[in-house]
C-alpha cells in the first residue's frame, strides 16, 4: 500500500461501513429489547400469580417501579406501547436468537401457535428479519397505529420498497397513499412517482387525485345536487380537512362575487397556510366539462384583483368531479396562468382484493431481492 490517498480512503470507507452496521445493529436491539419487554408484560397479564393484586394498575406500578429504579425509557406510556408492539408483530419471535429463546420464551412459540387464529397478522407482510433489518422501532410506533392487517402490510412492503425515514412513512400513511393506490388506474406508476424521491411540498404534491369522500355517507352514484353533497361534506368537515391535506383551513361557504349587479358564488374557500394562498373550491357532481375551466379562471382572477393580499401568493383552483378525460383537461387547462386543478372524487374505498394482489408481488420481490 504505497498511495497515502488510498490508505485514507480505505480507512474512511471502512469506518463508515461499521459504524453503519453498529448503528442498525442498535436499533435491531433496542426494536427487540422492546418487543419482549411487551411480551413479558403481556404473559404475566394472562398468568401471573399475582396478577390480580394490580389489575389494570399494573402497567403504571411497573412504570412508577423502573423509574425508582432510575430505568430510562420506561414511562407508562412507552410500556404500553412494548406490549402492543408485541400483539401487532408476535412473528418476530421468529428472528430472535437461540439463546433468548431457551432462556425467556420457552412458552412463546407455543402460545403463538395456539392463539393465532386470534392475531391481527397479514399472511403479506414480509419476513419478520426483514421488517427488522429496515425498520426501526419508531417505524414500527407509525405501524401499529394502522390497524387492518391489510393496510399495515402494504406500507410496510413499500416502505421498505421506498427506503422511507419515519417521516416519509408518517406522511405518506397520513395522506391515505392505501386509499390513493387502490383508487388509481395507474397503481403501480403512483407507487413509482412516490418512490422517485423525497417530495418537497407544493401545489401539484398538495392537490390529491382521487378525493376519497366516503365519510359524507353518501352512495356510490345516487342523484343528489351540488348543494347536498357540500352539505355532506360541511357536516363532516373535520374529515374533509383530514383528506386535503395538511395546511388547509375552511374560510368560506358560497362566497359571493358581484360585478354589475351580476352575482356569482363560488362552493367553497379554503387557506392553504404553508403554501400562503387562498384554494378555490368547485364542486361538481357530474364529470368535467371543458366550460368548468372559464369558470374557475374567472374566479381566479377576481381573487387576484379583490381579494388576494399582497403577503398571499396567487390563489389555487380546484375542480372536484366524478369523473374526467386526461386529454380533455389537458387542453381546457393548457396555456393558463392560474394554478388549476382538476380531481376526481370517490364516495367509496377501493378494492380490497386488487391492492391485495399488488401488496403480495412487491412482498415476493422484497424476498426474492433480499436474498
Amino acid at each position: 500500500m504505497t498511495n497515502f490517498k488510498n490508505l485514507l480512503s480505505l480507512i474512511t470507507v471502512t469506518q463508515d461501513q461499521l459504524q453503519q452496521s453498529v448503528l442498525q445493529q442498535t436499533n435491531n436491539l433496542l426494536t427487540v429489547r422492546n418487543w419482549l419487554i411487551g411480551f413479558y408484560i403481556f404473559e404475566y397479564q394472562q398468568d401471573g400469580q399475582d396478577r390480580a393484586k394490580y389489575g389494570e394498575n399494573l402497567i403504571q406500578e411497573l412504570a412508577e417501579e423502573l423509574k425508582s429504579k432510575k430505568r430510562n425509557g420506561f414511562s407508562e406510556t412507552n410500556l404500553r406501547l412494548y406490549r402492543q408492539f408485541y400483539l401487532t408483530y408476535p412473528q418476530i419471535h421468529q428472528s430472535l436468537t437461540d439463546k433468548f429463546i431457551k432462556s425467556n420464551l420457552k412458552f412463546l412459540e407455543s402460545d403463538i401457535h395456539k392463539n393465532k387464529a386470534q392475531l391481527n397478522i397479514s399472511s403479506h407482510s414480509p419476513k419478520s428479519e426483514i421488517l427488522l433489518r429496515h425498520f426501526t422501532f419508531t417505524h414500527f410506533v407509525e405501524l401499529i397505529k394502522v390497524q387492518d392487517p391489510l393496510k399495515r402490510a402494504f406500507y410496510e412492503v413499500e416502505g421498505i420498497n421506498g427506503h422511507w425515514n419515519v417521516r416519509q412513512l408518517k406522511r405518506q400513511i397520513q395522506s391515505l397513499l392505501y386509499e390513493r393506490t387502490g383508487l388509481s388506474k395507474n397503481k403501480h406508476s403512483l407507487l413509482e412517482k412516490t418512490h422517485s424521491k423525497d417530495f418537497l411540498l407544493d401545489i401539484k404534491d398538495t392537490i390529491k387525485d382521487p378525493y376519497i369522500l366516503e365519510f359524507t355517507g353518501l352512495e356510490e352514484r345516487p342523484e343528489f345536487s351540488e348543494n347536498d353533497l357540500e352539505t355532506a361534506l360541511l357536516n363532516h368537515i373535520q374529515e374533509f380537512l383530514l383528506e386535503l391535506g395538511t395546511g388547509f383551513c375552511f374560510e368560506a361557504r358560497q362566497k359571493r362575487i358581484t360585478i354589475d349587479n351580476e352575482h356569482d358564488r363560488i362552493d367553497l374557500i379554503f387557506y392553504h397556510r404553508i403554501l400562503k394562498c387562498h384554494v378555490l373550491v368547485d364542486l361538481k357532481i357530474r364529470a368535467f366539462s371543458h366550460q368548468d375551466v372559464g369558470q374557475m379562471n374567472f374566479y381566479l382572477n377576481y381573487y387576484k384583483e379583490n381579494i388576494v393580499a399582497k403577503t398571499d401568493n396567487a390563489p389555487i383552483g380546484l375542480i372536484l368531479c366524478t369523473d374526467k378525460n386526461k386529454t380533455k383537461v389537458e387542453y381546457a387547462t393548457a396555456g393558463l396562468k392560474s394554478s388549476l386543478f382538476v380531481s376526481q372524487y370517490k364516495v367509496m374505498l377501493p378494492d380490497e382484493h386488487e391492492l391485495e394482489a399488488l401488496i403480495e408481488r412487491d412482498r415476493e420481490q422484497i424476498e426474492l431481492r433480499e436474498k
